[in-house]
C-alpha cells in the first residue's frame, strides 16, 4: 500500500503518464470526471493537450478502455481537441482498431466521428485511409467500418468521396473475407449518395463481386440519402432537420418540400477519375502522318489519336499542335470521313480536358462553324458534338465574336447550324451569363436571320430566341424584339414554352447524360459534361434549382482559372508507411547510412539517394515519403554542410519531378526557413522554396513561409525569406498572392530593428509596386518619415518598369496563344482590377451625406471649398473605396466648371485621389465623371490643362481606353472649335491608342472631326492632328478613312487625302499582335504575304501558282510574316511564344534595291532635311522613321522608335543576332542605320549605350572583313557625332569609342576622319579635346603626315594652339601629338606650326628632348590601298592601344630582310594560322628555370636574318619638308621590328601570335637577340595590351574558341620567359611597363574562367613561373617601385579586389627577401620617393583603417629591411623628395636608425665591459711575481683572439712605469713568437723583403699589405673604420726587429693617433671625458718630427 500512496498523492495528469497501469488507469477514471466536468475554456484542457495520445496507446487493455472513455469526452468539450487530432486518430488506427474488445473498437471510432464534427474531417478520413494500407486486416476493417459510419451520417459534403472511391477497387481484392464484406458495404454506401457516378471507377473489379454489387445497389431506396450528423458549425440545420424528421413523422411523408434542401449535391464521376497522359503516346510520326497526301495515313494518325482520347479525363499539357493539326483537317480536308474523325477527336479533347481545353476554344469554333456547310448528316453530327463539347470549355461571351461573324453568312446551313448551337448554348447559360451587352448583338443577328428566305433557318433562329427568352426573361429579351410582328413573336414564345432547360423541372424533361450524343437537329438535348459543383457561377452549365447550395459553385469555384493545374490532395502517411515505401524505391545501403554518425557516409547516401530521385519515374516517386526520410536523424539539425545542401537538392528535385502535394510541402518547409539564412545552404535553399511553389503554387507556400519565418528569432532568416519571395515574384507572376496578409508581415519587418529585414521588406515592396502600382504606397502613409522617404526612394526606382513576364508556375505551364490574347485584351479593359480586388475596400457612400453633397454644390465658393475639402478627407481616410459614390458624382462634374479655378483644380486633385482608391471599378462613372474632364482640357489657363491632363490619365490608367472611345461623347468633345481641347485630346490619343489591341467601333465617330482639325486655323492642331492620323490608321485602316473624306469638300478632300498618303507610310503597327482592322500594307500586297506566310507553315513547298505570285515581289511582302528558314510546319513552336514571335520571323532587314542612292539624291536635292544637328529634333526622328518603313520589319521598327529603352536593347540584340547573316541587306540600309545610332549617342540611359557601341564594334569589324568603305554621306552622317562620345565621362564608353576609331579607319580613308578629329579639338569639353588630340597624334604616328587634312601647316598649327590650353590634359596630348608629329618629320616640326609664344614653344622643347631620351625618331609609312601599317615607337602607350582592335595581316619578321621587304608584305593573308601549336610545356620551363640549356619552339619556317644585323648607313636629317610617299620600311631592322611588334597588339589572335612566333625566333638565338636592344619597352608594351584584349575581349567572346585564347596566353608568356632570361634585355623595361605588364600577369592569375578551364592550372603555373623571373632579372629598383605604385593604385581603386593587393603585396614580401643581395643594385632615392608618394596618400591612421592591415606591415617591413642594410646613411638618399615634411617618411627613418644605433651601442658598452673584467684579472696577474710571466702570456693570447680591443685605453688608467712595463713585454713575447702583425712600426723606412730564416707569411699578409700600400699612394679611398690602428698595419711592410727608436716612435705615433681620434670624437660624444689641450698635441707632433729625422741619420 505505501506505493499505492505514493502515486495516489500525485496531480491527475502526472497519474496518467505514471509506469503503474492502476496509476494510470485511476488517472484516466478521475480525468474522465474532471473533462465532463470543467469549463470549456479552461486552461486545465492545455496540460492534457501532449498526453492525450497515451490515453489511447495505452499498453494495458483494461486501462487503454478508460483511457478511451476519457479522450471521447476530452474531444467532445476541449476547445483544443482539434489540435491532437493526427496524433490521437493515428494511435486509434494503429493500438485500438486491432484489439479484439469489441467496446474498445467502437469508442475509437466514435472519437473518430467526434473529431470530424469538431471540423477536423479531412485529417481524420486522411488517418483512415492511411490504415487501409496497413498489414493487420482488423485494422482495415475497422477503418472501412469508420469510414462508412462517417460517410452514412455525415454525408458526402463533409467526407471527400474521391479518396474513398480511388481505394474501393484495391479492397475488392483484398484475401480477407472480411475486408471484401465490409469494402461492398461501403460500396453501396458510397452508392446511396453519388449513384451512378460510381459505376465508371468499379468497372474492372471481379466480375463476381461487380455482379453482388448491382443486386445491392438495386435495393438501395430511390430518395435522396439525408445528413443526420452535422459538424458544429452546422448545428442550426440539426435544429431545421429536427423539425423536418417530427414533421415527417407526423404527415407521412416530405415529398416535394424543403426535405431535398438538405439532399447530398451532385458528384461528378469526372472528379472521381485519374488522368491519363495521352501527349507522350502519340505515335513519332504523327504530325507527318496527318499532313501526308494520303487519306489512308492521314486516317491511320486520326483514329491513332481517337483511341487516346477516348479516356474520360486527361492529364494537362500543350495540347496546341494536336488542336491545330485537327484544325487543319477540319477546315481543309476534302475527305468527310477524316473530317468526321477529326470532329470526334477534338469532342474528345475537350470533354477529357474540359476546363483546360479552354485557350483553344476559340481557334477551332470559326472553322467548325465554318463547316457547317457540309450537309452530310454524319459530318454535321459530328461538328455538332465537337461544337457542343467545346463550348462547355469556355463562356458564350468568349465566342459571341465568332458567332456573330457567321451569322451573316451566305450559306443557310451555316446560318441554321450556329443559331441552333446558340440555342444549345443559351440553353446552358444562366441569367447572369446573359447579360445585356451580350444579348442585344445577338438578338440583333437573330432578328435578321428571322426573315431569311431559308425556313430551316428561320425555325433555328426562333428556337435560339426562345430559348433566350426562357432563359433570361421575357422582360430582358423584349426590347429587342419590338420590331417584329405578331405571327412572329408568337412562334418566338411558343419555342420559349417547348425549352427544357437541362436540369429543370419540367415534366417529361430529357434529362442530359453525361457522354450523350448530341443529335444534328436541334431538338436533341445538349451534351452536359461539366459537374455543377466546381464550375464558376459565370459558367452554370445548368440554373440551379430553387434553394440548392451546391448547384451554383462550390467553394474556391470564383478563384478557379482555366490555365491551373489541378492541386494534387495528399493523405499525411505515417512514419512506418513513410520507410516502407522509401525503402521501396532507395538501395539498402542509400537508406542504411542517412543516420549514419560519419559525416562522410551520410555524404555518400545522400549522393545516392540525389542520383535515384533524379532518374526516378514520376509515377513512382513517393514524394512525401522521400522528403521525411531527409528528415531522419540527425535530420534537419545536420552540421556538415554538404550533406545539407545535398539534402536541399534533393527536396528541389523532387518538388520539380514528383506529384508533390501540400501535405509533403509542409514537412520541409520548416527546415528550409531555417536554412534560408544559412551562408553555404542558403542559395539551396531557396531554389528548393521555388521548386514547392511550382508545384504547389506560390500564394499557398509564401503564406507558410513568411509565417513561419517570422515566427522564428533569426534576423537573416526572416530578411532572406523576404529576399527570395520578391524575386519569386517576378519569376511566378503576382496572381493568387494574398497581398493583405503580405502587407501586414512587410508592416512587422518595417519595424524590425535589424537593417537587413528593413532593407529586404522595401525590396519587397518595389517589387509589389511594380504590379499594384501607386495605390501600394497608400497603406504605409501611418509609418514614420524617414522610413516612408525609404520606401518612396524605391519606388521611384521602378518607376516606368513593367512586370517581367513570369518563368514559372501555372502561368507558364498552361500559357498559350489564346490565354495571352485573353489577358492583354483584360490589360486593355482595366485589368489591373485582378490585383486590386485582393484590397479590402470601404463603402464610404453612407459618408457621402447629403449635407457634404449641398456644401459641393453650394452658391457660396468657400462652403464649396469646404465640401470639396470633406470629401478629400473621406477618399483619404478610406484608402480604398467601393465604386457606390451616391449623387457625389453629379455634383463634382459640376465643380469642373466652376467659375473658381482653385476649386476646378481641387476638384481635379480629388478626381486623382478617387482613381487610385477606386481602381478599376472606376469603369462605371467615366461616362459621368470621366469625360468632363475632356473638356476641362479646353480650359485658357495652363495650369488647369496639365492638371486635367494628369487626372485624365490617372483615370486611363485604372479604366483602359475602351469605355472612354465607346459611345458619341469623346466625337462631340473634338466637335468644340477650341483648340487647347483639340490639341490636348488628339496628343492623349496619339499616346494612348498605339497600346490598344482592337478599339470600339465607335472610333469611327472620331473620324470626321479629325479631318477637321487638320484644316483648323491653330498650328498647334494642325500638327497634333497629323500626328494622331498614322494611330487612327493602325486601327481603322487605310480605307475607312479614306471612305470618310468622301463627305468632305472636294478641295479639302484633296488635301487630307494627301496626307492619308503619307500618315500611310508611317502608320506603327499594333502592339500586340495582328488585329482584325484594315491592313496596314498596300491592300494589294498584304493578304497574298499574309496567305503565304500561312501556307509556308502548313502546306508542302509545292503551292498552286496562285498563291506563290506574291513570292516574286520582296519587296511588298511584310517582312514579318516571311517563313522561317525552311519550317513546314508550324505546330513545333511552344504555344507560350504565340503570335507575337511569329511575326518576328523572317529577315529584319529588307533589301530594298537603289535604295540608298535614292536617298543620297533625295538628300543632295534637299528633299529631305540635312543629318546635321547639334541634337536631334522631332523632324529628324519622324524623317528617320518614315525612311525606315520600308527597309526594315514592322515589329524591329517598334522596337527601334519606342520611347521605352528596354525597347531599343531588344532591337539591338536582334540586329547583333542578324549581322552576319543579313550583310547585304544591312549594308543596303547602313546609312539609315548608322543615322539610328547617332540618335542613340544622345541617349542618357548607359545601358543603350553601352550595348549600341557593342554592336557598332561588330560592324564595323565586319565590314572591314567584307572589304566595304563608307560612302561620304554615310561618314558625314555618323563621324561627327562618334566624335561627341570620344569626351564621354565614363572610362568605359570612351575605350569603346576609341575602339571603334581605330576600327574605322579600315573602312574610311584616316585623311577623311581627321578633319572631323580636327573639328572635335574646337569643343567646350576638356576631355572631348584631350582625346581628339589623342587619336590626332594616332593618325599622324600611323599613317604619317599625308593624313593631316587640308595641310600639314595649318593642321599643326590649330594643333599647336592647344599647348596652351587652360586644361592639363589637353596641354599633354597636344604636346605628345607634337612630340609624334617630330618623331615623324624631325625638326621640320617647326616651321610647320610657325610662331608660338615662348613659354608655349619652351614646353614643346622641353617635351621633345625628354621623349628623344625614351625613342628615336622614326619615320612614317606611306598608307597604301589594302594595307595596314606598323606603329612607329612612341613614348604614349595609347599608340599601341589604337591598332590593337584593327585585324592586321601578320608580317614574319624572319622573311624580311632590307631589300625585299615591300615585296614580301604585300601578298600577306589576314587569315593566316600559325605554325606549330604554342602550348607551355611545363617540364621545359622548370628545366629553363635550373639551367639555361637551349629549348625549341614548335617548328617554324626558317629565314635568313642576317641582314637584320647588318649596319644601316643612317643619312643626316636635313631641314626640308619629307616627301609624302616616304616609305618607313627601308628604314631599317629598328622599323621591322615595330612593324612585328606592332602585329603583337593585334585584335586578330592569329596575327598576334604569328607576330610573337617570330620574335620568339629572334630571342632564341643569342645573336640576334641584340637586334631587340631599344625595343624592350614597346615589345613589353605591346604584349601587356594583348593580354588586357585577352581578357576583356576574347574571353568574353564566346564565338571565339577558348583553345586559341590560350594559345595566344601561351605564346606571350613563352616569349615574355625568354625574353627575361637574357639579362640586358630584361633589364632595359622601364617601371611604367614593368607596372602593367604585372598588373595584367595577376589580372590573369585571378581571372576565374582560367581557373575553371582545363589548362587553367598550367596557364596559372607558368605564369608564376614568369613572375619569379621578372622578379630576378628586371632591374631591381624599376621592378620594386613598379610594384610599390601597383599597391597604390590597388588600395585606392573602390573597383580593385582584395586579392588583387593581397597578391601585389606577396611579390612586394618576395622582393624584401632579395634585398640583401640586391641592395647594392638599387637606386635607394628612387626608392624612398616611392615610399614617400605611397605615406603621401596612405598615413598611419588611413592604413590602419583599412580592411586589413597588411599593407601597413609591408611597408614597415620594407623600411626596415632598408635601414638595416643601409645603416644611419639612409637618411642621405631623400635628395630626391622636395618636401620631405609631406610624408611620415623621414620620422620614420629617424626613428628607426636611431633604434638600431641604440642597439649597437648598448652591444658595445655590454662587451666593453666583459673585456675590462677579463684585463683587470690578467693585470692582476702581471702585477704579481709569482704569476707575472703568465699574466704576460694571457694578455698576449687575449690581444691576440681580440684584436678591436685597445689596450691603449685600458694601460693609461695604470701607473706610467706599469704600462711601460707591459708595452716592453708584449713587444719581447712577438719577437719570441715570430708573430710581428701586432707591433707597431714605423710608417717609412719599409722595407718588403722578409727576413731570411722567417716563416714564409701567408698570402692574405701579402694582400694586406699591397692594400695599405695603395691606401698610402691615394689609389683607395679610406673608410673611418679602415684608417684605424695604420701603425699597427704597417708593421706588415717590415719583418725587421725592431731597434728602440721604431719602439719610441712607434709608441709616439699611438698616442698622437690616439689624441688626434679623441678629438675628432669631441663633437659627436660630448659624454667623453676630456682630452688634453690641443697645445700637447702640438709638442707630441714636433716630436714625432724630430724622432724622424734622428731616424734618418741613422739610416
Amino acid at each position: 500500500m505505501g506505493d499505492d500512496s505514493d502515486w495516489m498523492k500525485l496531480p491527475v495528469d502526472q497519474k496518467c503518464e505514471h509506469k503503474i497501469w492502476k496509476a494510470r488507469l485511476n488517472g484516466y477514471e478521475e480525468a474522465l470526471k474532471l473533462f465532463q466536468r470543467i469549463d470549456d475554456k479552461s486552461p486545465e484542457w492545455a496540460k492534457y493537450q501532449g498526453i492525450i495520445k497515451k490515453f489511447v496507446t495505452d499498453s494495458n487493455a483494461v486501462a487503454q478502455l478508460k483511457g478511451l472513455e476519457a479522450v471521447l469526452a476530452y474531444v467532445v468539450n476541449a476547445h483544443v481537441a482539434f489540435r491532437t487530432v493526427g496524433e490521437v486518430v493515428s494511435g486509434v488506427v494503429c493500438k485500438v482498431f486491432n484489439k479484439p474488445k469489441a467496446r474498445a473498437k467502437e469508442l475509437g471510432s466514435d472519437i473518430c466521428l467526434m473529431y470530424i464534427e469538431i471540423e477536423k474531417g479531412d485529417t481524420v478520413q486522411e488517418e483512415l485511409i492511411k490504415g487501409l494500407e496497413n498489414k493487420n486486416p482488423k485494422i482495415v476493417v475497422a477503418c472501412v467500418e469508420t469510414i462508412r459510419r462517417s460517410l452514412c451520417e455525415f454525408g458526402s459534403k463533409t467526407v471527400t468521396l474521391k479518396p474513398i472511391v480511388k481505394v474501393l477497387p484495391k479492397l475488392f481484392e483484398s484475401r480477407e473475407k472480411a475486408v471484401r464484406d465490409e469494402a461492398k458495404l461501403l460500396a453501396v454506401e458510397v452508392y446511396r449518395w453519388i449513384r451512378d457516378s460510381l459505376r465508371p471507377p468499379l468497372q474492372n473489379i471481379n466480375s463476381v463481386q461487380l455482379k453482388e454489387l448491382e443486386e445491392e445497389w438495386v435495393k438501395v431506396p430511390s430518395s435522396a440519402p439525408r445528413q443526420s450528423r452535422f459538424l458544429r458549425s452546422q448545428q442550426d440545420r440539426r435544429a431545421k432537420f429536427e423539425e423536418q424528421q417530427a414533421e415527417a413523422g407526423s404527415n407521412g411523408d416530405c415529398e416535394d418540400g424543403d426535405c431535398e434542401d438538405e439532399s447530398a449535391p451532385q458528384v461528378d464521376p469526372y472528379e472521381l477519375l485519374d488522368p491519363v497522359e495521352i501527349l507522350s503516346k502519340l505515335p513519332k510520326d504523327f504530325y507527318e502522318k496527318i499532313e501526308a497526301k494520303k487519306w489512308q495515313e492521314r486516317k491511320e494518325a486520326l483514329e491513332a489519336l481517337e483511341m487516346l482520347v477516348k479516356h474520360p479525363k486527361l492529364d494537362n499539357g500543350d495540347y496546341g499542335d494536336v488542336v491545330r493539326a485537327l484544325k487543319r483537317v477540319i477546315g481543309k480536308d476534302t475527305n468527310v470521313v477524316l473530317v468526321s474523325l477529326a470532329a470526334k477527336c477534338l469532342a474528345g479533347l475537350a470533354s477529357g480536358l474540359r476546363k483546360k481545353f479552354g485557350t483553344y476554344a476559340c481557334q477551332v469554333v470559326p472553322t467548325i462553324l465554318d463547316k457547317f456547310k457540309d450537309k452530310k448528316p454524319a459530318v454535321v453530327q459530328s461538328l455538332q458534338e465537337a461544337i457542343n463539347a467545346v463550348f462547355l470549355t469556355t463562356t458564350l461571351q468568349n465566342l459571341s465574336e465568332d458567332m456573330l461573324a457567321v451569322m451573316d453568312n451566305k450559306n443557310p446551313s451555316i446560318k441554321q447550324q450556329a443559331s441552333l448551337f446558340l440555342a444549345r448554348s443559351i440553353r446552358l447559360s444562366t441569367p447572369s451569363t446573359l447579360p445585356k451587352s451580350l444579348l442585344k448583338p445577338l438578338c440583333a443577328a437573330l432578328i435578321k436571320q428571322v426573315n431569311d428566305p431559308a425556313p430551316e433557318v428561320r425555325d433555328a433562329a426562333f428556337e435560339a430566341l426562345g430559348t433566350a427568352m426562357k432563359v433570361a426573361g421575357e422582360k430582358a429579351v423584349n426590347p429587342f424584339l419590338a420590331d417584329l410582328d405578331k405571327l412572329k413573336l408568337g412562334k418566338i414564345k411558343e419555342s420559349a414554352d417547348n425549352v427544357e432547360l437541362a436540369g429543370g423541372k419540367k415534366g417529361g424533361a430529357e434529362k442530359v447524360k453525361p457522354g450523350s450524343k448530341v443529335q444534328p437537329q436541334s431538338e436533341a438535348p445538349a451534351k452536359l459534361s461539366r459537374p455543377p459543383k466546381k464550375a464558376p457561377v459565370s459558367k452554370d452549365v445548368s440554373v440551379a434549382k430553387k434553394g440548392k447550395p451546391g448547384a451554383a459553385g462550390g467553394p474556391g469555384a470564383k478563384s478557379k482559372k482555366p490555365g491551373e493545374t489541378k492541386e494534387i490532395v495528399e493523405t499525411e502517411l505515417s512514419v512506418e508507411v513513410c520507410d516502407e515505401l522509401a525503402a521501396a524505391v532507395l538501395p539498402a545501403s542509400c537508406v542504411k547510412m542517412l543516420d549514419s554518425s560519419n559525416w562522410k557516409e551520410r555524404l555518400a547516401s545522400m549522393e545516392e539517394f540525389y542520383k535515384v530521385v533524379e532518374q526516378m519515374d514520376i509515377s513512382e516517386m513517393p514524394c512525401q515519403a522521400l522528403v521525411r526520410m531527409l528528415a531522419k536523424k540527425p535530420g534537419w539539425k545536420e552540421t556538415n554542410f554538404q550533406v545539407m545542401q545535398l539534402k536541399l537538392q534533393v527536396v528541389a528535385v523532387v518538388a520539380q519531378r514528383g506529384r508533390f502535394s501540400k501535405t509533403s510541402a509542409s514537412v520541409v518547409l520548416d527546415a528550409l526557413v531555417e536554412k534560408v539564412g544559412d551562408v553555404k545552404c542558403g542559395g539551396k535553399a531557396k531554389d528548393a522554396l521555388t521548386a514547392i511553389g511550382e508545384a504547389c503554387s506560390l500564394s499557398w507556400i509564401s503564406e507558410q513561409v513568411v509565417s513561419l519565418a517570422f515566427a522564428q528569432k533569426n534576423p537573416k532568416n526572416q530578411a532572406e525569406t523576404l529576399n527570395w519571395l520578391a524575386n519569386a515574384m517576378k519569376e511566378f507572376g503576382f496572381t493568387g498572392i494574398n497581398v493583405k496578409a503580405f502587407i501586414n508581415h512587410v508592416k512587422t519587418a518595417l519595424g524590425a530593428s535589424n537593417p537587413a529585414i528593413r532593407t529586404a521588406a522595401i525590396s519587397l515592396l518595389g517589387t509589389m509596386y511594380l504590379y499594384m502600382g501607386a495605390s501600394l504606397r497608400m497603406f504605409f502613409e501611418d509609418e514614420k518619415a524617414a522610413l516612408l522617404a525609404q520606401i518612396d526612394t524605391e519606388f521611384d526606382k521602378m518607376q516606368g518598369q513593367t512586370p517581367p513576364t513570369p518563368t514559372r508556375g501555372s502561368t507558364k505551364r498552361t500559357g498559350g496563344q489564346e490565354e495571352g490574347e485573353e489577358s492583354k485584351e483584360q490589360e486593355e479593359e482595366g485589368s489591373a482590377g485582378d490585383i486590386m480586388d485582393f484590397l479590402p475596400r470601404t463603402d464610404i457612400s453612407d459618408k457621402i451625406t447629403e449635407d457634404m453633397v449641398s456644401k459641393v454644390g453650394d452658391k457660396n465658393w468657400k462652403i464649396r471649398k469646404e465640401g470639396l475639402n470633406e470629401v478629400a478627407a473621406v477618399l483619404s481616410e478610406a484608402k480604398f473605396i467601393k465604386p457606390s459614390l451616391g449623387d457625389l458624382p453629379i455634383t463634382l462634374k459640376g465643380r469642373l466648371t466652376d467659375s473658381n479655378k482653385i476649386l476646378v483644380l481641387q476638384t481635379l486633385s480629388i478626381m486623382q485621389q478617387m482613381a487610385t482608391a477606386m481602381g478599376p471599378s472606376l469603369k462605371q462613372h467615366v461616362k459621368t465623371l470621366g469625360i468632363p474632364v475632356i473638356t476641362v482640357l479646353g480650359d485658357i489657363k495652363n495650369t488647369v490643362r496639365a492638371a486635367a491632363m494628369a487626372t485624365l490619365n490617372s483615370w486611363v490608367e485604372q479604366t483602359g481606353m475602351k469605355e472612354w472611345l465607346e459611345g458619341e461623347e469623346l466625337s462631340e468633345e473634338l466637335k468644340r472649335e477650341n483648340p487647347f481641347l483639340r490639341q490636348e485630346v488628339l496628343g492623349w490619343l496619339a499616346v494612348h491608342l498605339p497600346t490598344m489591341r482592337s478599339v470600339p467601333s465607335d472610333l469611327m465617330l472620331c473620324v470626321p472631326p479629325l479631318f477637321g482639325c487638320l484644316e483648323d486655323r491653330n498650328v498647334d492642331v494642325r500638327k497634333r492632328a497629323q500626328d494622331a492620323l498614322p494611330v487612327f490608321m493602325m486601327h481603322l485602316g487605310f480605307d475607312k478613312m479614306n471612305k470618310a473624306t468622301g463627305k468632305l469638300k472636294p478641295a479639302s478632300k484633296d488635301q487630307v487625302v494627301a496626307m492619308l498618303d503619307k500618315a500611310r507610310a508611317v502608320m506603327p503597327a499594333k502592339s500586340a499582335g495582328p488585329a482584325k482592322a484594315a491592313p496596314t500594307m498596300p491592300v494589294a500586297s498584304v493578304p497574298p504575304a499574309k496567305a503565304l506566310a500561312a501556307l509556308s507553315k502548313t502546306q508542302a513547298p509545292i503551292e498552286d501558282s496562285a498563291v506563290a505570285e506574291p513570292k516574286a515581289d520582296p519587296k511588298k511582302v511584310k517582312p514579318g510574316a516571311l517563313p522561317a528558314k525552311g519550317k513546314a510546319v508550324a505546330g513545333k513552336k511552344p504555344l507560350g511564344k504565340g503570335k507575337e514571335e511569329e511575326g518576328k520571323s523572317g529577315p529584319i532587314f529588307t533589301l530594298v534595291p537603289n535604295g540608298k542612292d535614292l536617298r543620297v539624291k533625295d538628300e543632295k536635292s534637299l528633299k529631305v532635311l540635312k543629318w546635321n544637328f547639334g541634337s536631334p529634333r522631332d523632324e529628324y526622328v519622324e524623317q528617320l522613321k518614315v525612311q525606315m518603313a520600308p527597309c526594315v520589319a514592322k515589329w524591329l521598327q517598334e522596337e527601334l522608335f519606342s520611347h521605352d529603352f528596354q525597347h531599343h536593347i531588344k532591337a539591338i540584340n536582334s540586329m547583333i543576332e542578324c549581322l552576319e547573316e543579313e550583310h547585304e541587306a544591312t549594308v543596303a540600309c547602313l546609312d539609315l542605320v548608322l543615322k539610328w545610332y547617332t540618335l542613340r549617342f544622345f541617349d542618357t540611359n548607359t545601358s543603350v549605350l553601352m550595348k549600341a557601341l557593342e554592336y557598332l564594334k561588330l560592324l564595323f569589324l565586319s565590314l572591314s572583313k567584307h572589304n566595304y568603305h563608307l560612302s561620304e554621306q554615310e561618314a558625314t552622317s555618323f563621324i561627327p557625332y562618334l566624335v561627341l562620345k570620344v569626351g564621354e565621362s565614363k572610362d568605359v564608353v570612351r575605350k569603346d569609342v576609341r575602339a571603334i576609331m581605330g576600327m574605322l579607319c579600315k573602312v574610311y580613308p584616316a585623311s577623311r576622319i581627321f578633319p572631323f578629329l580636327m573639328e572635335g579639338t574646337k569643343s567646350k569639353n576638356s576631355k572631348q579635346r584631350a582625346e581628339c588630340l589623342e587619336e590626332l597624334g594616332c593618325l599622324i604616328g600611323f599613317y604619317g603626315m599625308s593624313v593631316c587634312q587640308p595641310t600639314a601647316a595649318k593642321s599643326l598649327k590649330e594643333i599647336a594652339v592647344h599647348i596652351g590650353d587652360r586644361d592639363t590634359s589637353v596641354r599633354n596630348t597636344a604636346l605628345n601629338t607634337m612630340v609624334t608629329v617630330y618623331n615623324v618629320c624631325g625638326e621640320q616640326v617647326y616651321k610647320l606650326i610657325g610662331n608660338l609664344s615662348e613659354k608655349d614653344m619652351s614646353m614643346l622643347e622641353e617635351r621633345i628632348k625628354r621623349s628623344a631620351k625614351k625613342t628615336p625618331a622614326s619615320t612614317a609609312p606611306t598608307p597604301k590601298q589594302g594595307e595596314e601599317k606598323a606603329l612607329p615607337a612612341h613614348s604614349n602607350a595609347s599608340l599601341l592601344l589604337k591598332p590593337s582592335n584593327r585585324v592586321q595581316p601578320p608580317i614574319k619578321l624572319s622573311q624580311i630582310s632590307l631589300n625585299t621587304l615591300v615585296q614580301s608584305q604585300q601578298a600577306e593573308p589576314s587569315h593566316v594560322i600559325p605554325v606549330g601549336e604554342f602550348h607551355l610545356d611545363l617540364e621545359l620551363l622548370e628545366q629553363l628555370e635550373s639551367d639555361h640549356t637551349s629549348d625549341e619552339l614548335p617548328d617554324l619556317v626558317q629565314h635568313q636574318l642576317d641582314n637584320l644585323l647588318d649596319s644601316v648607313i643612317i643619312p643626316e636629317p636635313k631641314l626640308r619638308p619629307v616627301p609624302a610617299n616616304f616609305d618607313e620600311l627601308h628604314a631599317g631592322p629598328s622599323s621591322t621590328i615595330n612593324l612585328v611588334i606592332s602585329q603583337v597588339a593585334s585584335g586578330d589572335i592569329n596575327t598576334s601570335m604569328q607576330a610573337l612566333a617570330q620574335i620568339d625566333e629572334v630571342l632564341r638565338q643569342e645573336s640576334r637577340a641584340e637586334v631587340m636592344v631599344g625595343h624592350i619597352d614597346q615589345f613589353l608594351i605591346a604584349t601587356s595590351l594583348q593580354l588586357r584584349l585577352a581578357h576583356s575581349t576574347h574571353m568574353a567572346d564566346t564565338r571565339l574558341p577558348k583553345e586559341d585564347i590560350f594559345k595566344l596566353y601561351s605564346c606571350a608568356i613563352g616569349n615574355m620567359l625568354t625574353l627575361f632570361g637574357v639579362a640586358r634585355l630584361a633589364r632595359e623595361a622601364s617601371m611604367g611597363v614593368l607596372k602593367d605588364l604585372v598588373q595584367g600577369l595577376v589580372t590573369v592569375l585571378l581571372d576565374p574562367r582560367i581557373e575553371e578551364s582545363q589548362d587553367g592550372q598550367q596557364l596559372i603555373r607558368s605564369v608564376n613561373m614568369l613572375l619569379r623571373r621578372l622578379f630576378e632579372g628586371s632591374d631591381q629598383t624599376n621592378i620594386l617601385s613598379a610594384l610599390l605604385v601597383l599597391l597604390q593604385d590597388s588600395l585606392l581603386s573602390s573597383a580593385c579586389s582584395p586579392k588583387f593587393s593581397e597578391l601585389i603585396m606577396k611579390c612586394l614580401w618576395r622582393m624584401i627577401r632579395f634585398l640583401p643581395d640586391t641592395i647594392n643594385r638599387l637606386n635607394l632615392d628612387k626608392i624612398l620617393l616611392d615610399v614617400h608618394n605611397f605615406m603621401k596618400l596612405f598615413p598611419k591612421d588611413r592604413l590602419r583603417q583599412l580592411k586589413t592591415d597588411t599593407p601597413h606591415r609591408t611597408l614597415k617591413t620594407l623600411l626596415h629591411t632598408l635601414c638595416r642594410l643601409a645603416g644611419p646613411t639612409i637618411l642621405d638618399h631623400l635628395s630626391l623628395i622636395e618636401d620631405k615634411s609631406e610624408s611620415e617618411l623621414e620620422a620614420h627613418l629617424k626613428k628607426v636608425v636611431k633604434s638600431a644605433k641604440t642597439e649597437r651601442e648598448t652591444a658595445h658598452t655590454v662587451h666593453k665591459s666583459k673585456d675590462a673584467e677579463v684585463l683587470g684579472e690578467i693585470f692582476k696577474n702581471i702585477s704579481s711575481k709569482e704569476n707575472s710571466k703568465e699574466g704576460l702570456s694571457k694578455l698576449w693570447e687575449f690581444k691576440q683572439r681580440h684584436p678591436e680591443v685597445d689596450l691603449a685605453s685600458h694601460l693609461k688608467k695604470l701607473p706610467q712605469t706599469f704600462q711601460t712595463f707591459v708595452e716592453h713585454s708584449l713587444n719581447t713575447l712577438c719577437t719570441e713568437r715570430g708573430d710581428k702583425a701586432r707591433i707597431p712600426s714605423p710608417t717609412t723606412g719599409v722595407g718588403l723583403d722578409p727576413t731570411p730564416g722567417r716563416e714564409e707569411l701567408r698570402p692574405s699578409v701579402y694582400q694586406e699589405r699591397l692594400k695599405i700600400l695603395r691606401q698610402l699612394h691615394g689609389l683607395e679611398n679610406d673608410k673611418p673604420q679602415q684608417r684605424e690602428d695604420e701603425d699597427e698595419r704597417a708593421a706588415l711592410l717590415s719583418m725587421t726587429p725592431p731597434s728602440s727608436m721604431v719602439v719610441l716612435q712607434s709608441k709616439m705615433s699611438q698616442i698622437l693617433h690616439n689624441r688626434q681620434s679623441q678629438d675628432q670624437a669631441r663633437p659627436q660624444s660630448p659624454s667623453r671625458p676630456a682630452n688634453p689641450d690641443s697645445a700637447s698635441t702640438g709638442n707630441l707632433a714636433d716630436l714625432m718630427k724630430r724622432l724622424q729625422k734622428i731616424k734618418g741619420n741613422q739610416q
